[in-house]
């Protein structure tokens, strides 16, 4: 008996079509702030790379970034050839990946060992304030909700990803930016030219009322205010980083088996957590 399949997040064809119309030349500016973040962070590994691969749905936009590296198309079964890179990046895609374990663990067969693995994408701080306009919106004029905004992984989750595609030494971190725009008119074209408009599979197919986004503005101005009669939006950049596993890598120490104490080497004092409050002046007080 066949497995039933989970329904899928994303319409693959919409989101085709929106990256199609993306005019990154006039909104790529988170992207050429992922290159900078990725370049510095590669510096900073003080390793060289000779059998890179990068992964992104944006080829012409990201042909100036390490420019020897193949290019894959962010698809669902990437064009990986398994042990031949060194380097594998993942940039600005995973956030609409309908299963992006999958896509880190085909990342990292792709990797030879003690490969390093980089990804970069939206995460869940991104457009919180947008969300909750159209959400307030909605309510307000359709009496009910319906998927605008595609759902990026909080950065806790996404981290537990790498350990889950079997890659060692794990990091996830983050870049929050807030963005103003005159009005919710000029957010939704960035995005527009960003590729990254609604394309969720469960997304409201019927044109919304004239009225709409109008509404919409008129809360996003009175909630989420800026300077100079502007409004702001949050953007946040998750970068994930994990190694293919190999014997020359460091491994943590067992439990116990440290030979000096994080006391001494800080020069304080260690408390005993399951001591009794000592007294002081015939009043129970807390530990000095």
């Amino acid at each position: 008996m066949r497995q039933a399949q989970p329904p899928k997040m994303t319409d693959a064809d919409a989101l085709t079509r929106a990256r199609a119309r993306a005019r990154l030349d006039r909104a790529g500016f988170l992207h050429d702030e992922v290159k900078l973040e990725l370049q510095e962070r590669l510096t900073d590994v003080n390793r060289r790379f000779t059998a890179p691969a990068l992964i992104t749905p944006f080829m012409h936009y990201w042909a100036d970034f390490m420019p020897e590296a193949p290019r894959i198309a962010a698809t669902d079964h990437l064009n990986l050839i398994e042990g031949a890179h060194d380097l594998v990046i993942h940039a600005m895609a995973l956030h609409w990946a309908d299963d992006p374990v999958g896509q880190i663990v085909q990342s990292a067969r792709a990797l030879k060992p003690d490969g390093l693995f980089l990804a970069a994408f939206f995460g869940g701080e991104s457009l919180r304030e947008l969300r909750d306009v159209l959400q307030q919106t909605e309510i307000a004029l359709l009496g009910g909700l319906s998927p605008r905004v595609v759902p990026m992984g909080d950065l806790r989750d996404t981290g537990g990803l790498l350990g889950r595609a079997g890659l060692a030494l794990p990091v996830a971190d983050s870049l929050r930016k807030t963005i103003s725009y005159r009005d919710i008119f000029h957010l939704i074209q960035d995005l527009r030219d960003m590729g990254e408009t609604n394309a969720l599979a469960d997304r409201h197919r019927t044109p919304v009322p004239r009225q709409f986004f109008a509404e919409a503005d008129r809360i996003y101005k009175n909630t989420y205010p800026f300077q100079e009669n502007r409004i702001q939006s949050t953007v946040e950049i998750v970068f994930l980083s994990g190694w293919k596993p190999d014997a020359s890598q460091q491994k943590p120490l067992r439990p116990g088996s440290a030979q000096a104490r994080l006391a001494d080497a800080l020069g304080v004092t260690e408390f005993d957590e399951t001591a009794q409050p000592v007294e002081n002046n015939g009043k129970e007080g807390g530990r000095l």
